[in-house]
């Protein structure tokens, strides 16, 4: 019997370091414990990340924060960014910005950029239903790099958006209770970041599935804390998202993990996050029911009184865990 806990042991171990063939099959994946895992780039490829790869000090000196480039769109210019430059005034008045109008910001996650799949679409869903400025933050000068240099960038990535969304409202005016933040996986820590950064001041902060992979106790994932209200939409908890909660309101659509209806690999589940979240905003038409604890909403089992999912309603308040069931395809 020892023997066989011992071989069992073995097999689990070589199993978790073992490299995946099949491109975004992430069934073989341990939490905490393997390797490899398959992670999408921004137009939803799958590409093999070595979690113990070593980190690019050099990338980290070079490609921080201060790379940060903040794309403005407005419905007077609704596909063409006005590039916003940290600490010059000049590119603020000589662009769309209108301090009165609400503020939504997006960020990307790993391997994307400003162009990548989650911005335009979030953008044309924001610009459909508000009059508003929205600015696409790229950080691709980090983000394109190895993933575990990549999540050691990302505080600075955060604090930097922080700093640039003061700066933007001291001098060009606007209010934080017109200012929503949006990001996806890595994006979702950076939000969370930024919002700390600004002490809390957005009055809504969404994180879309946050990024899992090296976030296990780490201080810098996303929390309550980031903003006046903050949101999770888990769609891939336990594989390339964090499945625990970790926001006021966490919602968990289809049990919050993979597979979400329509898809055939987890890399699908983790994007679905951004894709639930655009129909929403132009929608509001998917309302989650309250859950009694965590397994309630694995099994999506929540019976509890309902609470509209996603959205960008800026008065939007609640808490607790909320189940729903969705479709396989747009508008879901």
């Amino acid at each position: 019997m020892k023997l066989l806990v011992v071989l069992s042991a073995l097999i689990v171990l070589c199993a978790g370091h073992a490299v995946p063939l099949v491109p975004g099959d992430n069934s073989h994946y341990v939490e905490g414990e393997s390797r490899y895992i398959w992670m999408p780039d921004g137009e939803g490829v799958p590409h093999l990340v070595d979690l113990q790869e070593p980190v690019d000090e050099s990338l980290l000196r070079n490609r921080n924060g201060n790379n940060n480039a903040y794309w403005l769109y407005t419905r007077w210019n609704p596909t063409n960014p006005q590039v916003i430059v940290h600490g010059n005034a000049n590119t603020i008045w000589s662009s769309n910005y209108v301090a009165s109008r609400p503020l939504k910001v997006i960020v990307h996650g790993w391997n994307s950029n400003g162009n990548s799949a989650i911005n335009p679409l979030i953008r044309d869903a924001f610009l459909a239903v508000s009059d508003a400025n929205v600015i696409v933050v790229d950080w691709n000068a980090l983000a394109n790099g190895l993933y575990a240099t990549a999540v050691l960038g990302v505080p600075s990535v955060g604090q930097s958006l922080g700093n640039f969304l003061v700066w933007l409202i001291n001098t060009a005016g606007g209010n934080w209770n017109n200012v929503h933040l949006v990001g996806f996986s890595l994006g979702a820590h950076i939000v969370g970041i930024a919002g700390r950064t600004t002490g809390g001041r957005p009055i809504r902060v969404t994180g879309l599935d946050p990024a899992g992979p090296l976030w296990s106790g780490n201080s810098n994932a996303l929390n309550a804390n980031a903003g006046i209200y903050v949101e999770c939409i888990h769609t891939d908890g336990g594989l390339l998202g964090i499945f625990n909660p970790i926001a006021d309101a966490d919602f968990y659509p289809n049990g919050g993990r993979n597979p979400q209806p329509g898809c055939l690999l987890s890399t699908c589940s983790h994007s679905r996050a951004y894709e639930l979240f655009a129909s929403t905003v132009i929608n509001n038409h998917l309302s989650g029911r309250l859950c009694g604890n965590i397994n309630q909403a694995q099994n999506n089992q929540c019976s509890g009184g309902t609470f509209q999912m996603g959205n960008g309603v800026l008065t939007k308040r609640g808490a607790g865990l909320f189940g729903l069931t969705t479709g396989r395809s747009w508008p879901y």
